[in-house]
């Protein structure tokens, strides 16, 4: 059983092809200036002209203004909107309407409560991406390359579909499956060689570490 990939953090065309040549699902790109994988709407009209066919695209947001996301949509021609803030169910389900595309909401696990909390935003959305806490002191939500029990997911009969992100690497990919039951995952600082700067050999590793898992 092969699982779908997500790379994200892709800010130039050389790591979108590595990634799309080896088979992922998903190119995520994105707009929040603290982030070392920012793009800028003027960088990401330049890098949609030179974007491979074939992934889908993801724009990331973190508590964006709605017409921000709403560029970002047309400068990248953008299949889906990732929200990675404090936004609301009800939020979603407006931006869902409001932007005409698909909506993924992260949502930050550290305990089952969290895995729960998900609940509320799936009639909403159409994917949550469970991902690690930011550890304490991180000026970036998201996992920041740690993880969190994988274990917590497992044979959960949840009804509706999910992915799970937080501290990812070719390594570790098969036990994160095996634990989990992930059948879709997120990366991004796990195919890096410095944070922000991609590595195709990484990103070629993960994805046909993914490809392999059974």
């Amino acid at each position: 059983m092969a699982v779908d990939v997500k790379i994200c953090g892709i800010t130039d065309a050389q790591h979108a092809h590595a990634a799309a040549m080896h088979g992922a699902r998903w190119l995520g790109f994105v707009f929040f200036p603290a982030s070392p994988r920012h793009l800028t709407l003027e960088a990401a009209t330049k890098l949609a002209q030179q974007l491979p066919k074939g992934p889908k695209r993801v724009g990331v947001f973190v508590d964006a203004a709605d017409d921000l996301m709403a560029a970002a949509v047309t400068a990248l021609s953008l299949d889906a909107v990732q929200l990675h803030g404090s936004e609301t169910p009800e939020h979603a389900a407006r931006l869902k309407d409001k932007l005409g595309v698909r909506i993924i909401k992260a949502v930050a696990v550290g305990s089952e409560d969290d895995i729960n909390r998900a609940e509320a935003f799936a009639p909403y959305v159409d994917r949550i991406l469970f991902d690690a806490k930011a550890p304490k002191g991180a000026l970036l939500p998201g996992g920041n390359a740690v993880s969190f029990p994988w274990a917590l997911l497992k044979d959960k009969s949840l009804p509706y579909k999910w992915m799970l992100a937080g501290g990812l690497t070719p390594y570790n990919l098969g036990e994160a499956v095996a634990a989990s039951g992930a059948t879709a995952l997120d990366v991004s600082s796990g195919v890096e060689s410095a944070p922000g700067k991609k590595s195709s050999a990484l990103i070629q590793s993960f994805l046909i570490a993914a490809k392999a898992v059974t």
